[in-house]
């Protein structure tokens, strides 16, 4: 069975995708810095797998994700899964040579890190880039797998934040070569067009676009998620939040109101506030208005991603108050 979140289009950070383009450009600036200094990864011997700690978390992940992918892997010494999983991840750095590092984060050890990455169970693999975090998958994965998402990984950094991990650890086993590189279709180029567009703040123009992409390709995951979260910062942005917030409290019955809120609840992370606030409005609510509140509801389900467990647990829930 495929490992939940098996996949680089789950769950996505909107401050991360508002903060895309600003980080792309402190990768740019890093690296620069580094080149002006005469120093690269190979150069300095940075190793390829650290054991992080909430001390070093700063310097060994934070600062480093500017220059090259940082996996990380949460796991637990009681977990005999976790350590056979981090053996896999370590030769994989290896083989990789450079294009992600790897580190690992023993969570008894480092329960703030543990709590701040929303950690559900180990094993469990997040990526940082650019100072940005987004899950991975959680749970056992055969290699193939986790070369898939690594892969995916690696691509996102290049052509989102420009990072590009530069080879190191000459006396590590080769990566397996890698195929021709392929022209993109007219559909990957107008996904990538819509990202552009979403991190450069044109969120009219990124809206527009991933609809392009559905109209041709109305399954397309990774279109739905971009067209959720732009959709969504359109109707925040400008907005006023303590308004917002204290039209909702003086108006529970207020359908609009509560739609607003909800939206604020969720850009700014509290996730199961937004979707219990929606799932109460159903509740108390019928025809047309019943009917808005379940559909805005979905739709920030989209925002966050079919696979995070807050929104099958609202699922249940809205099934529960509809039938």
């Amino acid at each position: 069975m495929q490992p939940r979140n098996m996949s680089m289009s789950g769950v996505v950070d909107l401050a991360a995708v508002k903060a895309a383009g600003e980080a792309k450009a402190k990768a740019e600036q890093a690296r620069a810095q580094r080149q002006e200094g005469g120093a690269d990864a190979a150069a300095t011997g940075a190793p390829l797998v650290v054991e992080v700690s909430e001390a070093t978390f700063e310097a060994d992940v934070l600062q480093r994700s500017a220059e090259v992918p940082v996996v990380i892997s949460f796991w637990a010494d009681q977990a005999e899964q976790s350590k056979q999983l981090n053996a896999t991840l370590e030769r994989l750095a290896g083989q990789y040579r450079g294009r992600f590092v790897l580190a690992t984060a023993e969570v008894y050890a480092n329960q703030m890190l543990f709590q701040q990455f929303g950690v559900q169970g180990v094993p469990a693999v997040f990526a940082v880039l650019a100072g940005q975090a987004m899950p991975l998958f959680q749970g056992a994965a055969p290699e193939d797998q986790i070369t898939e998402v690594l892969d995916q990984l690696i691509a996102v950094a290049e052509q989102r934040f420009g990072i590009v991990g530069a080879e190191t650890d000459p006396g590590a086993a080769p990566a397996p070569a890698a195929a021709p590189p392929r022209p993109a279709t007219p559909q990957e180029l107008a996904l990538s067009a819509a990202h552009e567009a979403l991190d450069s703040g044109d969120l009219g123009g990124a809206i527009q676009a991933y609809r392009n992409v559905l109209a041709d390709e109305p399954a397309n995951v990774e279109a739905k998620l971009g067209l959720a979260q732009a959709e969504l910062l359109r109707r925040v942005q400008g907005a006023d939040q303590q308004a917002v917030r204290q039209a909702a409290a003086d108006a529970p019955g207020d359908v609009q109101a509560q739609l607003a809120a909800a939206d604020l609840d969720l850009v700014g992370g509290h996730v199961e506030d937004a979707f219990g606030r929606l799932v109460d409005v159903v509740r108390r609510t019928a025809g047309e208005e019943r009917d808005s509140a379940r559909l805005r509801l979905l739709e920030l389900f989209d925002v966050v991603g079919p696979d995070d467990p807050r929104v099958a647990a609202a699922r249940t829930a809205l099934a529960r108050v509809l039938f």
